[in-house]
């Protein structure tokens, strides 16, 4: 079972610290008049029932009046929207996997090649700390086979590069900001959870949203090239997946317009303030 306090390593002390948090978290939880949340009724309905506390009043990233909401850990790239100019309309995988996920030699390699294989044009973000202890480590020639298939960058502007018209899919490590980033902007997924509600979020993609694969671990626990090239090749080759995100788009867009169901959660928060 994923369980959030389960995700963190192997060590039983930490899972412990990690499960006295979420406790002690839900605890102070009860004690809240109401709880905002950037999620929507239409995306969540059993959630926003079962917790009635809670207000869903996004998506936030769906809402253009917003303008840009997100923080950057690292300088963002700007290169990669030029490069992303010169491809084909749905033709690119994007790659990012949040700022803590870490690969082990092994993994990262075998995702490189994957992309590889794919013969797709990619847009890679590859953090300096993205393997364990050490820069990274590309297979041997990979850079120079795929420059004229890839762009690998630091950081990428994330937002504005899932709103591209040339992007066909996301893998992704389904953080929730990740995971609501690419559905207002219907892209369809690739999951590769590590930890926490990252797993919940897969579920939502892939079981009830329907837009996108999960993909499949080996005995080692490794995602293999052959994998990756694999889901790749489904996820593009199926247009069901691309209209299902587009209409996960809309939704959420109309939810969080005038007189949708966000939009008037938010403001009935506000008169309760004001009261």
């Amino acid at each position: 079972m994923n369980f959030a306090w389960l995700s963190f390593g192997n060590s039983p002390s930490t899972q412990k610290f990690m499960f006295d948090f979420l406790r002690l978290n839900n605890k102070a939880v009860e004690t809240a008049d109401w709880i905002l949340c950037n999620s929507s009724l239409e995306l969540e309905p059993e959630a926003c029932n079962l917790v009635p506390k809670v207000l869903p009043i996004g998506l936030l990233s769906a809402a253009n009046r917003f303008g840009n909401l997100s923080g950057n850990f690292w300088s963002e790239d700007p290169t990669c929207l030029q490069w992303l100019n010169q491809q084909s309309p749905g033709s690119v995988i994007y790659v990012a996997f949040g700022s803590s996920t870490v690969f082990d030699e092994i993994q990262f390699q075998e995702l490189a090649l994957g992309l590889e294989l794919t013969k797709k044009p990619f847009l890679w973000v590859v953090r300096e700390d993205i393997i364990k202890g050490k820069h990274q480590f590309y297979p041997q020639g990979f850079k120079e086979r795929v420059s004229n298939q890839g762009k690998i960058v630091s950081w990428a502007p994330q937002v504005a590069v899932l709103g591209h018209s040339s992007i066909a899919c996301f893998i992704s490590h389904c953080g929730w900001n990740s995971t609501i980033e690419g559905v207002s902007n219907g892209v369809p997924f690739l999951c590769w959870p590590y930890f926490s509600d990252q797993f919940l979020n897969e579920s939502y993609i892939y079981d009830i949203w329907k837009v996108g694969f999960k993909l499949r671990r080996d005995e080692r626990g490794t995602i293999r090239k052959e994998e990756i090239r694999t889901k790749v090749e489904q996820l593009v080759g199926d247009e069901d997946f691309k209209t299902r995100a587009v209409e996960l788009k809309q939704m959420v867009t109309k939810s969080i317009g005038e007189g949708g169901n966000s939009d008037k959660t938010f403001k009935n928060f506000v008169d309760w303030l004001k009261s």
